[in-house]
């Protein structure tokens, strides 16, 4: 009898953590040389997606700025203008922006820094601003 049998989850189907799918898409759209179908993205991670699901997933990430879309025909074609960095950077920006209390967030995140991100986020505040950012 298989695990599927018994009741339990086959590894190929297993629930996904939260944001990974959000990963996986992003990293398929990074791999290709130029912009891509919602279809291209399902048979990319495997095909075993809905159709639906990948739609879902890209618009997702259209709305959080790290995929651009541009109208085909009646579809869109998908391209990544973030990575799995900028992906996690904006998930950070999004939760400090839903709080009232930003100094008293960010004092408690540093806090709770090992010492070995401290000194990178040190490190990252003590370089010269990128030109055109504040």
């Amino acid at each position: 009898m298989t695990k599927s049998e018994r009741g339990g989850v086959d590894a190929s189907r297993r629930r996904r953590g939260q944001g990974e799918l959000e990963i996986q898409v992003l990293a398929a759209l990074r791999q290709s040389p130029g912009p891509r179908t919602a279809g291209w993205v399902r048979e990319r991670l495997g095909g075993d997606l809905a159709y639906t699901t990948v739609i879902t997933i890209l618009t997702r990430l259209h709305g959080k700025g790290a995929v651009s879309r541009e109208r085909v025909g009646r579809s869109f074609e998908w391209t990544a203008v973030s990575d799995e960095a900028g992906l996690a950077a904006l998930r950070m920006r999004r939760v400090l922006d839903g709080e009232t209390d930003r100094e008293a967030v960010l004092a408690r995140f540093v806090t709770g820094l090992s010492s070995h991100d401290e000194y990178l986020l040190r490190g990252l505040l003590a370089q010269d601003p990128v030109e055109g950012e504040d």
